[in-house]
């Protein structure tokens, strides 16, 4: 029989288990910051857009994002790219390989990751064929701040995470099918684009 002096700080420690799971099990609380990618908008800088043909559900379906969007950005030079942003609050769903679902049988590896000038500078992960012209990068933004390493980011903020409401994660991800091998990506059409885009969301805040 386990002695009466012990109750005390066995109620306490299962009243602070109990915490995470009341909040995220039973209430399931969420942040909602007001923030939209929808409103992202479908003219940037000299290139125009229209919707690609992913079905509704698909969005919900691949990264458990209700917010999302994608479109194919082309300007009157022909230069075209293919932007999704979408926003989860199951984050891994979003940084763990979106080349896979995004650009799917294209063999996209890791180029590593190089960052556009701003303040503050925006960490980008390059993807890339070694024998096609074929590139992406994404970007993730996180509670107005941008991830460069989203493993460590989630253990660091694990403690918080567990006993307040979630956040939505989001992913900024650009494709390029006729990218140019000579030429680094912070000096491409892609990369302008996927500042502004990024830009264009963030102005929401204010």
């Amino acid at each position: 029989m386990t002695s009466a002096r012990y109750a005390m700080p066995v109620v306490i420690v299962l009243m602070l288990a109990l915490i995470p799971t009341v909040i995220h099990s039973y209430l399931d609380l969420k942040t909602d910051d007001g923030l939209s990618v929808t409103k992202i908008s479908p003219v940037l800088d000299n290139f125009s857009s229209t919707p690609t043909n992913r079905q509704p559900g698909w969005g919900k379906e691949t990264f458990g994002s209700m917010d999302w969007v994608e479109r194919t950005y082309s300007n009157e030079q022909g230069k075209s790219f293919r932007l999704f942003v979408g926003r989860s609050y199951d984050h891994k769903r979003l940084y763990h390989h979106p080349e896979l679902a995004l650009s799917y049988a294209k063999d996209l590896r890791s180029e590593g990751q190089i960052r556009l000038p701003g303040q503050p500078e925006i960490p980008v992960n390059l993807l890339r064929n070694d024998a096609q012209p074929n590139r992406a990068a994404f970007v993730l933004l996180y509670d107005g701040k941008f991830i460069d390493n989203p493993i460590s980011h989630q253990i660091r903020d694990s403690l918080k995470q567990l006993i307040s409401a979630r956040k939505p994660m989001t992913l900024f991800y650009i494709a390029d099918d006729n990218a140019p091998k000579d030429t680094a990506f912070n000096n491409t059409a892609a990369a302008s684009l996927l500042e502004k885009s990024i830009k264009d969301f963030i102005a929401q805040q204010h």
